[in-house]
């Protein structure tokens, strides 16, 4: 029987993610790690949840749970705002949350991703990482980091004659979670949830949702023209009404 990790699963897609591992046969536990529980109703008889800031300096935690073969790493955070209207707290956190982290808890399991032995990793970037993306400069370098971290250590894993990989998982915005002040509405996530565990367990290494609807133009256009696709993220954000004070 098989025991997955979710780290930051108390809501949104992480949650969604943990409640399809739960309602499988082939899986015991699913052992959640965030800063808050999940919501009583939501609460599943197979989740083992520990309350964790990822700020922390002492990470000895994620030793519980070496029984693993599953780790999916949602956890982060992120808001709309110009770069100038950001404090420096913010700043550090969202970096140490977003970036630092993930590397962190990747690092202390390490050793199951270059085993001969099958271990199912996936982070939570965002199509923000991809591009330049005004109102999300810090948000969007976080994720950036994020991107050249996984594609770097999953050339390492192959060097290693590992077959694992790390998923990189980079939506744009999903609705039905709490970021960005959204509420979490499993019913909504859940489709997307079912997704992302296939391309976990096939051992891809970068799933981009609605990629040929949306992502595949926005990208080219990106890399024809940064400059000027950097100028549509912004008019864009700007006229959707969730920009304040700018």
């Amino acid at each position: 029987m098989r025991k997955a990790l979710v780290v930051g699963g108390a809501n949104g897609i992480g949650l969604s993610i943990a409640v399809a591992l739960a309602s499988r046969d082939d899986f015991e536990k699913v052992y959640i790690v965030d800063r808050a529980m999940p919501a009583g109703d939501v609460m599943h008889p197979k989740f083992e949840c520990h309350q964790f800031d990822l700020m922390s300096e002492d990470y000895s935690i994620f030793e519980r749970f070496t029984d693993v073969d599953t780790l999916m790493i949602t956890a982060g955070f992120g808001r709309l705002a110009l770069f100038k209207d950001l404090s420096e707290d913010y700043i550090i956190s969202s970096m140490a949350v977003n970036s630092t982290a993930v590397m962190r808890v990747i690092h202390r399991f390490y050793n199951k991703l270059e085993s001969e032995h099958d271990f199912y990793c996936g982070v939570m970037v965002s199509i923000a990482g991809f591009m330049s993306s005004p109102f999300f400069s810090v948000y969007g370098a976080s994720k950036a980091a994020l991107k050249i971290f996984i594609e770097s250590v999953n050339v390492e894993l192959e060097k290693a004659g590992s077959t694992n990989r790390i998923l990189n998982v980079s939506p744009g915005s999903i609705k039905g979670t709490s970021f960005n002040n959204g509420v979490t509405d499993l019913s909504v996530t859940s489709s997307l949830a079912g997704e992302i565990i296939s391309h976990l367990e096939a051992k891809d290494d970068l799933f981009i949702p609605q990629y040929e609807e949306i992502f595949k133009n926005v990208l080219a256009r990106y890399n024809a023209d940064f400059r000027e696709e950097g100028r549509h993220s912004y008019d864009y954000k700007l006229n959707s009404g969730r920009i304040k004070n700018a």
